[in-house]
């Protein structure tokens, strides 16, 4: 589980935030676990306030860890994205902190860059409540603790390249001491963001997979929309056919639990299609993922994510979640990761959204506790603070959701209907000027 993340000189995170997914109210926890995290965090904040940004520093770690070793040229530097709006955050170094709850025992493990090199990386573990070094970096070198092969470790640093964080490289060389960390980044972190340009792709792919399959449905039909089942059917195009009638190709369709081939040489190509039973008045009719709406199509395509961290105990990150799922829907989803019988493995989401009616209560329940909302807003100077409902020491009864768009917590926008009327009539009066009215 993802105990907590640290970041600072990141797009607009310029000063060190953290987002702390310990819990606060003991009261509030899920009954029946003993999680180290929270299961479910959501960020919340104004258009440009820095909830993506939040997301994109995780990727943005994610990013090094797993890739680092094979996409860094020698000499060639890092890629970053410093705090653009200070001249001392292009010098300044960039850094990302995560604290894990693996297999019981804690782990920290963090880096530093600036744009030439790696300046400090570092991964300790915690058994038995007590601080184990792995290795540490500086411009020293790498030292590594006493509990660790260091003759194996110390002919990986030697192949590490300055801009290449040591993690990789030892990764990829199946040192036992950072595979836990390493797996973790690239097994079981998941960030996705408005994915509907693949979701025919990932709704091919689930459903393709029968053990999958059903679970897929279950999501789907629990969501109340109106689906009945799911499946695909393969496209073919009768090429022969098609010459005969002066071009015009002819498709036929054949579900693919049934017998998927032709039966003759004249189909030279076929396609995967999705396709989704849906309830009307007259019965049940099978339509195609285009016919669908994109409430519909996202939900197909992020259930396989969601499954996948639920099944595996994995992070799923969500950006602008309101942008693609109403909000029972997101609601539904929340409650999957709320409660242990459907997240026996203490799966967790983090998701940021716009959408102050999560604030509030779903048949009766609380969407989110107290512990599990975080805000986020811009100062004058352009810089993002983070920081959690729980610094307002809520009641637990309180209307979170009124006293949020009131303003009692802040990270809402500020509008001036003064400026806006102005903004339409300065338009209006150019307008005239130039159409000589």
């Amino acid at each position: 589980m993802l105990l907590s993340f640290r970041v600072g000189n990141h797009r607009s995170l310029w000063e060190e935030q953290q987002l702390n997914l310990t819990p606060v109210y003991e009261a509030d926890r899920p009954e029946g676990t003993a999680w180290e995290a929270v299961p479910v965090a959501a960020v919340f904040g104004a258009n440009a306030a820095g909830k993506s940004n939040v997301v994109d520093a995780l990727r943005f770690m994610r990013h090094m860890v797993v890739a680092s070793h094979r996409e860094a040229e020698p000499g060639g530097g890092i890629e970053r994205k410093p705090f653009a709006l200070d001249s001392e955050g292009a010098e300044s170094a960039s850094w990302y902190v995560v604290d894990l709850a693996l297999e019981g025992v804690r782990h920290t493990y963090g880096f530093s860059i600036d744009s030439d090199r790696v300046v400090d990386e570092w991964l300790y573990s915690y058994p038995h409540g007590r601080r184990r070094k792995i290795f540490q970096r500086d411009e020293n070198g790498i030292s590594f603790g006493d509990a660790v092969p260091e003759k194996e470790l110390q002919l990986v640093g030697s192949i590490t390249e300055p801009n290449t964080l040591f993690m990789s490289v030892a990764a990829r060389s199946r040192q036992e001491s950072v595979l836990p960390v390493y797996m973790w980044f690239s097994h079981a972190l998941s960030i996705k963001d408005r994915p509907l340009w693949w979701a025919s792709s990932a709704a091919t792919g689930l459903l393709s997979d029968v053990d999958r399959a059903a679970s897929v449905v279950s999501l789907l039909r629990a969501a109340d929309l109106g689906i009945e089942d799911a499946g695909l059917r393969k496209r073919f195009v009768d090429v022969k056919t098609s010459r005969s009638t002066g071009g015009t190709v002819t498709w036929t369709f054949r579900d693919l639990s049934k017998d998927a081939g032709p039966g003759s040489d004249e189909a030279d190509m076929w396609q995967e299609e999705v396709w989704i039973a849906q309830r009307g008045r007259n019965g049940v009719t099978r339509l195609g993922l285009g016919e669908q709406s994109e409430g519909t199509r996202m939900l197909l395509a992020y259930s396989g994510p969601v499954l996948d961290a639920l099944d595996t105990g994995g992070l799923l990150v969500i950006d602008e979640v309101d942008a693609s799922l109403h909000p029972k829907l997101t609601a539904h989803l929340i409650k999957l990761f709320q409660e242990p019988q459907t997240n026996p493995h203490g799966a967790q989401l983090i998701l940021t959204t716009h959408d102050a009616s999560l604030l509030g209560r779903s048949g009766g329940e609380e969407i989110l506790k107290r512990d599990q909302v975080w805000f986020v807003e811009k100062n004058e100077y352009g810089e993002t603070s983070l920081f959690p409902l729980s610094d307002f020491k809520p009641r637990q009864e309180e209307n979170r959701e009124r006293r949020y768009l009131g303003g009692s917590y802040g990270a809402v926008p500020f509008l001036s209907d003064e400026r806006f009327e102005a903004a339409v009539a300065a338009r209006g009066r150019t307008n005239g000027e130039e159409t000589g009215e």
